[in-house]
């Protein structure tokens, strides 16, 4: 019998048929031991194949991010996401927090994936904010010893936030894993959770691209992930205080507050001949706060480290911000409110500055 004839390879046409797409070669022969010339290629066509729908620009997308097992699924945030101001905005506010709080730690975070993955910084960032030490190795290069820590600390996270009605949305895979999503779930809960003084965006959303392989092909499908929502639902996880329950249930009783504040800080002030009668407008610049800590600490604040007329939003920032420092080197703990909050005149945030003040120097003359 004679030998089959060998035939030429065929010229591969020039565009795929479809049972030929991305998809389908991917679940149905790709295996995980393909030579890294064809993983670039099909990650390459990965890429197209599932941003099709979105139409975004590139994004990243590791081969390992598309080889997947039978049921595996993998998460990716649509690059038009990361592009939104609201997002960038998030992701900025919370690094400049962590970098404020770690200051005297000397720890600077740049990248939240990369920089909080391991349970280092999430240990040091907890520990300072709970005013508590976790038993836990210092420094741990290796895999598992990252997320034994990572259990440790997330431990204790959730003993602070269940209480407090917290739906859990991050673990010590998808935090170990640089889910980008997690990260910022815990991250926000942590600054709602200890009132940080800072003004998250309200209203921020991602679209989320969900990867999965069921019986050998992959599916991909959008969700929308809610990040943030307004500001009155953030703030009412926290330990409501005096001012809120002011606010909210006795009205009639603000003006009395109001009117032993500005007795309070006009016994001082009229020192320097100034007189307040408007708590709200008046110490927006953050002029009147400084000033007033340096009586009621009995020195005198030089005029280059502030504005005395303060023309700017930035300027009138600072102030209050230097007002804040001169608190804290007097004592008291941080305000919880932001200065940009006092600025823009928010009476509850300037009223719990200024309570504040009269109950460390309420008998000082």
């Amino acid at each position: 019998m004679s030998a089959a004839p060998i035939r030429s390879p065929t010229p591969r046409p020039h565009r795929m048929k479809k049972d030929e797409s991305f998809l389908g070669k991917l679940g149905g022969t790709l295996a995980r031991k393909k030579k890294a010339k064809e993983v670039s290629d099909l990650q390459e066509e990965g890429k197209n194949a599932i941003n099709a729908p979105m139409n975004p620009s590139a994004v990243d997308i590791h081969p390992e991010d598309t080889l997947l097992e039978e049921n595996e699924e993998r998460t990716m945030i649509d690059p038009n996401s990361k592009e939104e101001s609201k997002f960038k905005e998030l992701i900025k506010v919370l690094i400049d927090w962590i970098n404020d709080v770690l200051v005297e730690e000397r720890i600077i975070v740049k990248q939240l994936e990369e920089d909080l993955y391991d349970g280092q910084v999430l240990q040091k960032l907890l520990e300072k904010l709970a005013n508590r030490k976790l038993n836990v190795a210092e420094v741990t290069q290796s895999e598992i010893g990252q997320k034994q820590k990572l259990q440790t600390v997330l431990e204790a996270v959730h003993d602070l936030l269940r209480p407090h009605g917290w739906t859990i949305k991050w673990n010590v895979d998808s935090i170990h894993g640089k889910n980008l999503i997690s990260i910022l779930h815990l991250l926000v809960a942590l600054a709602v959770h200890f009132r940080a003084p800072i003004r998250l965006p309200e209203h921020v959303s991602v679209q989320v691209v969900v990867v999965r392989k069921r019986e050998g092909l992959l599916q991909t499908t959008h969700v929308t992930e809610e990040l943030t929502t307004t500001t009155e639902v953030l703030t009412f996880r926290f330990k409501r205080d005096a001012f809120d329950t002011l606010f909210d249930h006795a009205p009639d009783k603000l003006s009395v507050v109001k009117k032993s504040l500005i007795t309070f800080v006009n016994k001082h002030l009229n020192k320097l001949n100034l007189e307040v009668t408007e708590l709200e407008t008046q110490f927006a610049d953050g002029v009147y706060l400084v000033l007033l800590m340096g009586l009621l600490e009995d020195y005198f604040v030089p005029l280059h480290n502030f504005y005395l007329t303060p023309e700017s939003f930035d300027q009138k920032v600072h102030n209050v911000s230097f007002a804040f420092e001169l608190m804290q080197d007097g004592g008291l703990k941080k305000p919880k409110a932001r200065p940009e909050d006092v600025v823009s005149l928010d009476l509850k945030s300037t009223l719990r500055v200024l309570y504040n003040l009269f109950t460390k120097y309420k008998n000082v003359e």
